[in-house]
């Protein structure tokens, strides 16, 4: 089966973790489940969740914790 990307839905600055001495929501690898939050998106000082929106056995991300990203880009692959 194919990896189905998760994508940002808008602009800004994307966090792996609540907080910065938190863990991360989802480390590479780890398996995740249709409503599990993956990351946050910040805009203008307003923190966004951003949810799997599927299910799969591994996650694994393709932006770093506070990289700048552009809406539709994608954030994760999952497998299936």
């Amino acid at each position: 089966m194919s990896k189905v990307e998760i994508r940002s839905p808008l602009p800004g600055t994307f966090y792996r973790r609540p907080a910065p001495d938190s863990p991360p929501f989802k480390q590479d690898g780890d398996a995740v489940a249709d409503s599990d939050v993956i990351g946050l998106i910040e805009v203008m000082k307003s923190f966004h969740e951003i949810k799997a929106g599927t299910q799969g056995n591994a996650i694994r991300f393709l932006v770093d914790d506070g990289d700048a990203v552009m809406a539709g880009q994608a954030l994760a692959e999952v497998d299936p």
